[in-house]
């Protein structure tokens, strides 16, 4: 099973196109609920993602309560500047869901309180308002394929193939 990486109402093609690439290249199913602050024909979103849209698997949905009605079991975490517990103290499963808000408001509290237990951030100084949603995302990715060893990834290179007597 893959994660899942949900995309609250996103509102900039360019970072949605960065999350889809992050996707693609870790094999994370992406999940974009409406509305869009961009129309995924967007020549921004079609840039960032580059050559990477064959392997990606998107799903749309019409908002979020749709959203959780059709997933009531899986494992949910909410990325937010809200809450009390960071990314590496989560336990994250093959399948965990990944819900990042909208780079203008973040996720709705009236989602998050309804989950405190499933509530991470991820440590920055006290002044910094929030990282760029394409960079949470990618933090929160990888800390989650560290946890499961890489689970079906592979490495690409290997130091064997680099010269290092130039």
């Amino acid at each position: 099973m893959p994660l899942h990486i949900v995309l609250v109402e996103p509102e900039i093609p360019q970072n949605t196109g960065n999350i889809a690439r992050t996707c693609a290249a870790t094999g994370a199913e992406l999940h974009l609920i409406h509305p869009l602050g961009f129309s995924t024909e967007d020549r921004h979103l079609k840039r960032a993602g580059l050559d990477y849209w064959d392997l990606l698997h998107v799903h749309h949905h019409n908002n979020f309560h749709t959203f959780l009605s059709q997933h009531p079991h899986a494992q949910m975490v909410f990325v937010t500047t809200k809450a009390l517990k960071t990314y590496t103290e989560m336990k994250y499963q093959e399948d965990s869901w990944l819900i990042f808000g909208k780079e203008t408001a973040g996720i709705p509290e009236e989602i998050l309180v309804q989950y405190p237990e499933s509530c991470v951030r991820i440590p920055m100084i006290e002044d910094s308002r929030s990282l760029n949603l394409s960079n949470a995302v990618a933090i929160v990715v990888y800390e989650a394929l560290r946890q499961l060893n890489f689970l079906h990834l592979k490495a690409q290179g290997s130091l064997h193939r680099l010269s290092w007597d130039k």
